[in-house]
């Protein structure tokens, strides 16, 4: 795991650009605080905070393959690097490392962007071919990790230089290129406020953009093409056999899953939530690990969010080391605007916060790599949105009775779901029974939250309007069926702009520890999508994958309905009251952050303060702690740009190694490599 970051700038003076290219690593050390490694040439430049984990001796970057005409910065792990190195080897590949960058990188010069499909890993990387002048950057098929672009020469030139091209794994580097200025963008925070996260290519920051999940994009002579190599495939052919078959199948291809994100230098620990997902996880780890498996997770003081009497279940049965932290809502409140810092986009919920210290007691407790149980829900249609997908598409032809027993089914952990709610939320129901978004029907009660959030913004205009076009613009899409629609846009949407990113991989990396999701193996989810409502009518929720492990785990485990990882919302900011609420609480202060409605949000805010807890209704809790972490945002990195104080100051950075090939101090052989011994700002 590691940061990446670079640009192609034809107009940078080159004196300049060893400095700028150190700063903007500096920015984001906290993902590599191993080593540090950059590599210049005329017009470009790209390094790589490197965190160890496989080949610690001989794994630095930048690297090149043997001919020095490909030069690579990894961010990520392939996680069939050894099956890939042997391969190449048959061909005639000759390796010096035994890391998975260089297997990529020679992957990468045997088959060119073919070489993506055959990929099982999580990675964003870049690479230089210093013959053709082309930079090719490239992210994981699921958007396990970030990587964002600025590209000026398409519309940025906020100070009349044209045709630069940034990118970075975290858009807080951008900071340290020389112009560059952060910027809300009203209709993208609409779009993210509404769907809940920012889509595929978005973010909530003009003229920035991340490269979408399965996608590559090459940059050559001011030109930049972007193009998708693996579809998301949901309708895989039913499983032919038997019942237990199929679960012996799944079991196989998540055993085979966990193997491969074993493999490290270092020791690999794991989330444990007490749910069936990271159950099933710590239960295949504790089966292929040589030693003890080290388990962690988060304790809350309020009942309605604690699950630690699970987690102690599965711990004590599997035997495995574990700890735990305990997380209230003064750390919540304490925390979050760091969080945000890291998220570097505004979140509905705080349950990102928890997670940000949770890897930091996990680093502390040195642990650099963790598996976690992510992506399980999406495959597996466990999530009761899916059942709720199924419920409203067979509403008119079911009886008042059944209709009132299945929405009793629905979320047993939501009060608002309870037998006194119940006859209101059958006329919700039957109002939604009939698709009134194009495409959208699976999600269109969740984005009625979204729509009053969506208030907040000036200058919003149709906050639909992006995520229609995706889905209509996506080949097949409209053949899907109702829960497959639902289950492509929670892998497209909420999985890789929320749970993998915000929830998951900013806040593990933010205390350099890496996290790998054995759920999001692509035989895996090929797997789930070939038996998923095969067996079962979408009744009980992962019904194949419990019988997988039926026996191996707690019956508790295996029998209790799904408990959704939640944590306390506006509620956090009304009990502590810390400083930066004034951000919402002054009437000066909030109309600073220019693209929020201050007449709406004032009328939120005193709400929200002036109603216990049980009056605040989930639409207006989320909305709440969207305009603070989008209040917050803006301190940090619109207003912080100009005081030059967000609270964050970049870290010294100790270079290992610089490749510099330009020509600004005469020519240089190729790979000539200057090390440095200190620290560079």
């Amino acid at each position: 795991m590691c940061g990446i970051a670079g640009f192609v700038s034809p107009s940078l003076d080159a004196g300049a650009t060893p400095e700028v290219m150190a700063s903007m690593l500096s920015l984001i050390r906290h993902r590599g605080p191993d080593e540090a490694g950059y590599y210049l040439d005329d017009g470009i430049a790209m390094g790589t905070v490197r965190l160890s984990i496989i080949d610690l001796s001989t794994g630095a970057q930048p690297m090149a393959d043997p001919t020095e005409r490909h030069w690579i910065c990894f961010n990520g792990e392939l996680y069939n690097h050894v099956e890939l190195r042997e391969e190449l080897r048959g061909l005639g590949r000759r390796f010096r490392t035994r890391s998975d960058t260089e297997v990529f990188l020679q992957a990468w010069a045997q088959w060119g962007p073919a070489c993506l499909t055959r990929c099982n890993g999580a990675f964003a990387v870049a690479i230089r071919d210093v013959v053709s002048g082309e930079l090719f950057l490239a992210r994981d098929r699921y958007g396990k990790r970030p990587l964002f672009y600025v590209d000026r020469e398409r519309g940025a030139g906020q100070d009349g230089r044209g045709g630069d091209f940034l990118f970075a794994s975290e858009m807080k580097a951008f900071r340290a290129f020389p112009g560059f200025r952060f910027e809300l963008d009203p209709r993208e925070l609409a779009s993210t406020f509404a769907v809940w996260t920012p889509l595929p290519d978005r973010t909530p920051f003009r003229h920035i953009r991340q490269l979408p999940m399965g996608s590559y994009l090459t940059v050559r002579g001011g030109r930049a093409v972007l193009k998708e190599y693996a579809a998301l495939e949901l309708d895989a052919e039913p499983f032919a056999g038997t019942e237990r078959e199929a679960a012996a199948f799944v079991r196989d291809a998540l055993r085979e899953s966990v193997e491969m994100r074993l493999r490290s230098d270092v020791e690999v620990g794991v989330y444990l939530s007490g749910g069936l997902d990271s159950s099933i996880v710590t239960r295949l780890a504790t089966e292929l690990s040589s030693h003890e498996v080290r388990t962690f997770s988060v304790e809350f003081d309020e009942a309605a969010f604690d699950e630690s009497s699970s987690q102690q279940v599965v711990a004590s049965h599997l035997g495995t080391l574990h700890s735990s932290i305990a997380v209230s809502s003064a750390d919540i409140a304490a925390n979050f605007p760091s969080a945000v810092y890291h998220a570097e986009v505004p979140a509905f919920r705080t349950a990102f916060v928890p997670m940000y210290l949770l890897s930091r007691h996990v680093r502390d407790a040195g642990i650099k790599v963790i598996l976690s149980g992510e992506g399980a829900d999406e495959a597996f249609l466990g999530y009761s949105l899916f059942r709720e997908t199924l419920l409203r598409a067979a509403w008119n032809d079911l009886s008042d009775d059944e209709r009132m027993t299945r929405l009793g089914s629905l979320h047993p952990e939501l009060s608002h779901f309870g037998p006194a709610n119940r006859a209101r939320l059958k006329g919700l129901f039957e109002q939604f029974a009939v698709e009134r978004l194009p495409g959208l029907f699976s999600h269109e009660l969740r984005y009625q939250n979204g729509r009053f959030a969506a208030r907040l913004l000036k200058d919003r205009g149709d906050p639909f309007a992006d995520i229609l076009a995706l889905t209509e613009a996506t080949s097949g899409y409209a053949a899907l069926s109702p829960v497959q629609k639902a289950q492509w846009l929670e892998f497209k949407t909420l999985l890789p702009g929320y749970l993998l990113s915000t929830q998951g991989e900013r806040m593990s990396l933010a205390h350099g520890v890496e996290n790998r999701c054995p759920f999001l193996d692509p035989a895996v989810v090929r797997a789930a999508a070939s038996v998923n409502l095969r067996f079962d009518d979408g009744s009980e929720e992962k019904a194949i994958l419990k019988k997988a492990f039926w026996g191996e785990l707690p019956e508790s485990s295996l029998t209790r309905r799904k408990q959704p990882y939640r944590a306390p919302g506006s509620a956090v900011f009304k009990e502590q009251r810390p400083e930066y609420l004034d951000l919402l609480l002054s009437d000066t202060e909030l109309k600073k952050t220019d693209c929020v409605d201050p007449v709406f949000a004032r009328k939120l805010v005193t709400k929200i303060m002036a109603t216990p807890s049980e009056g605040i209704s989930t639409k207006e809790d989320q909305a709440f702690v969207y305009l603070l972490s989008t209040a917050v945002l803006h301190q940090q990195f619109v207003r912080g740009q100009e005081t030059g104080e967000d609270g964050h100051v970049a870290a010294d950075l100790k270079v290992a190694t610089i490749v510099d090939h330009r020509n600004v101090r005469g020519p240089k052989p190729p790979g000539h490599t200057f090390p440095t011994a200190g620290g560079l700002r």
